[in-house]
């Protein structure tokens, strides 16, 4: 299915070649899971994964315009969405606020901003269950950590200058 993506400098879709290693790395974890999209942008991340399977889907992003354009894509649906939600929010604020547990999470946030990034991570913990995934997009020339908390750099995947960061709970002994 196509989805709409307006020209906005603000928006930045994940890249087909990224989107289908993602959902590659994802393929037999997404079943019957909660999925988070934080920083939804146009969607496509929340929308496939609902598409593979997901459970239930949260789409979070601050912007009027994307929960407009993430709202008209999801309406694009051929099956039933009630287990889609779309929320108008900033990402500290929702991870702060939020009750509900999450088995994978995407991070999507502007390349450049490595604060909100690890501001994000570190709120992570409370919506996440120890077998949770959370998955980073950057730029690979950003400089990211190893470890964030309790989260740790399982698997670094580059995909020209795109990287998927793989982030699991690993517990101490």
């Amino acid at each position: 299915m196509n989805l709409i993506s307006e020209k906005n400098e603000n928006l930045r879709p994940t890249k087909d070649r990224v989107k289908e290693a993602l959902f590659n790395i994802l393929q037999f974890k997404i079943k019957d899971k909660s999925f988070l999209d934080l920083f939804g942008g146009t969607g496509q991340i929340g929308i496939e994964a609902f598409s593979r399977g997901a459970r239930n889907v949260t789409i979070v992003d601050n912007s009027r315009e994307a929960i407009k354009l993430i709202d008209n894509n999801i309406l694009k649906l051929k099956a039933p969405h009630d287990n889609i939600s779309v929320l108008k929010a900033d990402a500290v604020d929702f991870l702060s606020y939020t009750n509900s547990i999450f088995d994978i999470v995407f991070l999507d946030p502007p390349y450049l901003k490595i604060e909100l990034l690890e501001n994000c991570i570190n709120l992570l913990h409370k919506i996440v269950s120890k077998d949770s995934i959370v998955i980073v997009e950057t730029l690979v020339s950003n400089a990211i950590k190893n470890s964030y908390g309790q989260f740790y750099l399982q698997k670094k995947y580059k995909y020209g200058r795109i990287s998927l960061n793989l982030y699991k709970i690993v517990e101490h002994t």
